[in-house]
Formats: structure tokens, sequence, C-alpha cells
């Protein structure tokens, strides 16, 4: 078993406000931001898990949260070059700051991408102030109009806008002028997806009126119809790209490949191919308690043989294009007979296809995904922990309960 890539996710926990249906690790910020504190925990926490991953570089970096740009960006700048000094970045590294148009002062951009950031994922959602107001936003769509006009302005090109629909009220035509405000604003990717009520959120306590179904699917048919005509590709189930401008970090999680995660409830995915074992690690979700513990080890555990078919698919049945058998042995050291028998059935049941070596989930078994990952489950109790920010892979539009609990354990 081949070592995959590596990517560094860095999580900063703080927002403004708490939107109503995040289900994320994040807290409102009360007082004064610790930034220099959290920073050194970081880089504390960077430091050590460096020492178990001796001589892998990083192909990308990620830093959600949380809103990451409430921090300053010489603080940016500082954790970038201890993930730099620790790893060592590829030449054409992919480092990625999440922005909210609210938190951004116009001219940060300039100074974000003097410390090292070559990509952005503006967090919009809509560009109808009603909506965005429902939504418990802070921001408003002209803010997001700025905010792009100032990445543009400053080379920022490469940037990355969150777009929900099956809002309150909304209907199709709503979800496209959201779309078309957007496609106006010239970003290479667009995260396009649909609004759900998630388990302890302020939304789950007293849910809006959301739109039904079928409604919803008519919505994702037509913006996904005009996504194409403007040059996107769909190469995930809610992502979409121009060509050469799809995510490396997210890229990553869906193949199967290894992450560092630091930061209040980061979790990571580490492979030993020596060993030819994968484990897990965790960080307190709590950031006193993170900031307190970032100069002890995470909380590691290995991946259970049964765990990992789940795990692989649970990934890499959301690309549009799908996965080799190769890579799942890659990934995974078992045998591709450990799941053929299965990925046969769902083959006779036109939920996912193959072309030689070749599978992905039809358009049809995309709609339930959640079905065929049932098929994967291992017998027992839920293990471990999987993705640890809001960029890697969610299950929950169309999915059943036992699924939707295993899910949850695997997102802080």
């Amino acid at each position: 078993m081949t070592p995959p890539p590596l990517a560094l996710y860095v999580h900063f926990p703080w927002c403004v406000r708490k939107c109503p249906y995040c289900d994320f690790n994040s807290h409102t910020l009360r007082g004064r931001l610790p930034e220099e504190r959290y920073v050194e925990a970081l880089i504390r926490d960077l430091q050590l898990q460096a020492q178990a991953l001796a001589g892998r570089r990083l192909i990308s970096v990620f830093l959600g949260g949380g809103t990451p740009s409430l921090f300053s960006a010489s603080a940016i700048e500082r954790v970038l070059l201890a993930a730099r000094e620790a790893f060592g970045f590829d030449d054409d590294i992919e480092i990625t700051l999440e922005a909210n148009p609210g938190t951004i002062e116009r001219g940060r951009f300039a100074e974000y991408r003097a410390a090292g950031i070559n990509r952005v994922s503006l967090g919009a959602q809509s560009f109808d102030a009603s909506q965005l107001e429902r939504l418990g936003r802070i921001h408003s769509p002209a803010e997001t109009c700025r905010a792009a006009e100032e990445l543009h302005a400053v080379g920022l090109e490469n940037f990355n806008l969150d777009l929900m629909y099956a809002l309150p009220g909304q209907d199709v035509r709503g979800a496209l002028c959201d779309l078309e405000r957007a496609l106006e604003l010239e970003p290479t990717h667009i995260s396009h997806y649909q609004l759900t009520i998630e388990a302890g959120t302020v939304f789950a306590g007293s849910p809006p009126r959301l739109p039904g179904d079928e409604i919803a699917a008519d919505m994702l048919a037509a913006c996904a119809e005009r996504l194409k005509e403007q040059g996107f590709g769909q190469y995930e189930i809610s992502a979409y790209a121009r060509t050469g401008r799809e995510a490396r970090h997210n890229l990553n999680y869906w193949t199967f490949g290894d992450y560092v995660g630091i930061g209040a409830g980061a979790h990571g995915k580490w492979t030993f191919a020596e060993q030819t074992r994968i484990d897990r690690t965790t960080r307190p979700r709590e950031p006193r308690r993170y900031v307190v513990s970032a100069g002890s080890a995470p909380d590691r555990s290995s991946v259970s043989a049964a765990d990992l078919p789940f795990e692989f698919m649970l990934n890499a049945l959301r690309l549009a294009s799908g996965f080799e058998v190769e890579l799942f042995e890659a990934r995974t050291g078992l045998s591709w007979q450990t799941v053929a028998p299965t990925m046969e059935v769902l083959r006779t049941q036109s939920l996912v296809e193959c072309a030689g070596a070749h599978w992905s989930a039809t358009a049809h078994g995309a709609r339930f995904l959640n079905d065929i990952l049932l098929r994967f489950l291992p017998p027992g109790p839920v293990a471990g922990s999987a993705t640890s920010d809001r960029t890697a892979p969610l299950y929950t539009a169309e999915s059943r309960s036992s699924v939707n609990e295993r899910i949850t354990s695997e997102i802080t």
C-alpha cells in the first residue's frame, strides 16, 4: 500500500454569529479573538504531527472554519510558514482560505495573497437579501459582490462561491436568479448544495418550511444545466468547476487521500504503508481544551479492514468520474474481491456502472448514494471518525437514518 498524497486542514472555530443551519464545529465569538494564543497552539500541533509523517510534502492546505478570515493575514502567514518548514510544499501547492464576505475589510485580500493564499472560498449562500436574513448570514449581496471584485483586483481569480438552493419559500426561478448573480462574479468554482436540516442546529428545533423533494430536484436540474452551458463541469455531487480549477484539496478527500488535521475538532487520516495500516486522528472540539492539548499527540485509532470499503466508497462514489479498481486497492490495501460481489449487485440494479476497471455511480445511483453506501456498512457499532471540515463529504440529503448517524459521527 503506497502512501497517498498528503494535505493539511487547519480549523479556525470562531464566527461572528453561528448560522441556524450550521452543524460544523463553530462557536460565536464573544469578546476579543484569542489570535496569538490560538496560532501558537496551531503551530505546536503542526510541528508535533509532522514528526509522525516525516518526509511527506503537502499538496494542498485548506484554512476552514468557522471563519478563518477573522484572523489577520500575519497570523495566517505564520501558520503557513510553519507548515512549509515542517512538511515542505509541492511547487504548485493549492492554499485555500475560507472567507465570509461580512468579515472581510476591503483591501485585506491583498494581504492574504501576500501571506501565501492562492485560492479563496467565499460563503455567498444566496444573493437574495431576505434569504440571507433567514439563513442568519451577516453579509449582504452587495458585500459578496465587493469581495469578488477585490479578489479579481488583487489577482486571486481562482475562487469558489458557496451557493445554497432549496431555501425557505424558494422556487426554481429564485434558485436560477441566485446562480445568475453568482456567475456574473466570474468564479472558477461553484459549490452548489441543498439546504438540509441537521440535528443539533437551531433550524432542527424550529425548522423553516423548505421546498419539497420534487421542486428541489427541479432546481438542481435547472441549475446544473445552466452551469454546464457556462462551461462549468460537474466533477462531484455538489461541485462544479471550470477546466483545471477543480479543488485539489477536496479531490484528495474524495480519492481517499491522507490529511493532517490541526485546530479545534480537526480530524486527520494517515496511511502507514509499511504496516499496511490507516489511522484516524482527532483533536478536542472545544477551543480552550484544544489550546491546552495542542502540545500533546492527537488521539489516534486504526481503521479496521471491515470499515475501509465503506470509508473509501463514502468518498470516491461522490466523484462524477468515479474511480479505478487500482485506486481502491492502492488506497485501502484490500483486494478488489473484498467489494466485487457487492459492486456487481449494484451494477445489476443500475446504481453503478463500469467500463473495464473503472466504476462510477449512475445518474440514478447518484440520487440515492446513501442507499448504495448501506451495502458497505460493516456489522456492529460505528467505528472511527473521518473528515474534518466543511469541504469534506456530506451525505444528508436523501439518506436513511442509519447512514446519517454513521456519517454524522464522521464529521466534526
